[in-house]
């Protein structure tokens, strides 16, 4: 059968702790695994929610990473739609198309993965120790195996260092604001968190043919970018000495239509709730945390508003991705603004702190050569 590979990976040995490079080894993909080399990865916050802020010790040692692009290096059994060769984008949400979460077309959740950040089953091993593989899919390294329900196969032309960030940041803010918040032509939206998901955010509401788009952020130099993607107005909650729902209800007449959070901040989520219009205002969670409990008042909801959260945007990840893929190339989807940083692998750490630092939208990587 086939044969393990020696690659180099960057292997988070415990949490709070840097990267470290090191050989690992990948062992051959079993019945409906696909092996894949990974061209580029993006370095996404979810990757550092897991090392610094998620706190579980059982998920050590793993090797991160889950916004990732490469190219089938071989099939195990029973695989039929995937040839070596073929680029793929590999996906933290499969889509078996069997259990009734697939069958269902309320949702794009499947009927595993999404609550376990490393799952005790892997292909990867180092120094004689198992590495977990991060959601399934661990793009730190320059081999991973993964399920063939949770691969993606997209057009042969796409360029693998840009629609590597269709894995998870530019599909979860896109597909929030047009798949789960459903914008509607016209309307007034604001987008909490100006970093990769949040300016994909912005670029949904513009698609979906909102009016006014204010991007919110503490950060003043995100507002250029926002801008890019198609933001209307820009507001620092720091110019102001009262909360951010109260400037914009003085804004916006009473409130957004819309409102997004793309930060994974419980207080955040209060206020953008808290900033939409009463009657049919629609409120919906993107930033990844299950830290805190989230609070507002009932008469919020009982007022008519809406709160919702979106998990990869609504896309169903075998469907949708491929289909982001053609947009992008149709240049209906923007990828190349949001690359801020080209690295390698080995750079992994200064990724992080530019992530951290907030001095970056995406940083994307060079794993494997072409």
């Amino acid at each position: 059968l086939g044969t393990v590979i020696k690659c180099r990976a960057a292997v988070a040995w415990e949490p709070s702790k840097p990267l470290v490079m090191e050989e690992i080894e990948v062992a051959p993909p079993q019945a409906h695994e696909i092996r894949i080399k990974i061209v580029a990865t993006g370095v996404c916050h979810t990757d550092l929610y897991h090392l610094f802020e998620g706190k579980h010790k059982d998920g050590f040692p793993c090797v991160l990473g889950h916004e990732g692009a490469g190219i089938v290096e071989s099939v195990g059994s029973e695989v039929t739609k995937f040839n070596p060769g073929d680029k793929v984008i590999p996906l933290f949400i499969s889509q078996c198309g069997q259990c009734r979460f697939c069958k269902s077309p309320k949702t794009n959740l499947a009927s595993d993965r999404y609550d376990v950040m490393s799952e005790s089953d892997t292909r990867f091993t180092c120094k004689g120790k198992k590495v977990l593989q991060f959601m399934g899919t661990s793009t730190f390294s320059e081999y991973t195996v993964v399920n063939e329900i949770a691969v993606a196969k997209i057009h042969p032309s796409a360029p693998l260092d840009k629609v590597c960030l269709l894995g998870c940041g530019v599909a979860t803010g896109y597909g929030a604001a047009l798949n789960t918040a459903k914008v509607e032509p016209g309307s007034t939206c604001a987008v909490f968190g100006l970093g990769a998901v949040g300016l994909a955010a912005v670029m949904g509401c513009k698609n979906a043919g909102a009016k006014r788009i204010i991007a919110i952020d503490i950060n003043p130099t995100k507002y250029e970018k926002a801008k890019v993607f198609g933001a209307t107005e820009f507001v620092n909650p720091k110019d102001h000495n009262k909360p951010i729902s109260q400037v914009l209800h003085e804004m916006t007449n009473g409130g957004v239509d819309f409102s997004l959070e793309c930060v994974g901040s419980v207080a955040v989520m209060r206020s953008a709730l808290e900033s939409c219009v009463k009657g049919w205002g629609v409120s919906v969670l993107v930033g990844w945390t299950d830290m805190d409990d989230f609070a507002a008042r009932p008469i919020q909801l009982i007022a008519g508003r809406t709160w919702k959260g979106s998990l990869f945007g609504g896309f169903k990840s075998k469907d949708g991705v491929p289909k982001l893929v053609n947009e992008y190339l149709e240049k209906k989807v923007k990828l190349d603004e949001f690359v801020t940083h080209n690295m390698t692998l080995a750079q992994v750490n200064d990724a992080i702190q530019l992530m951290q630092t907030g001095d970056c939208i995406r940083s994307v990587l060079s794993v494997a050569l072409q």
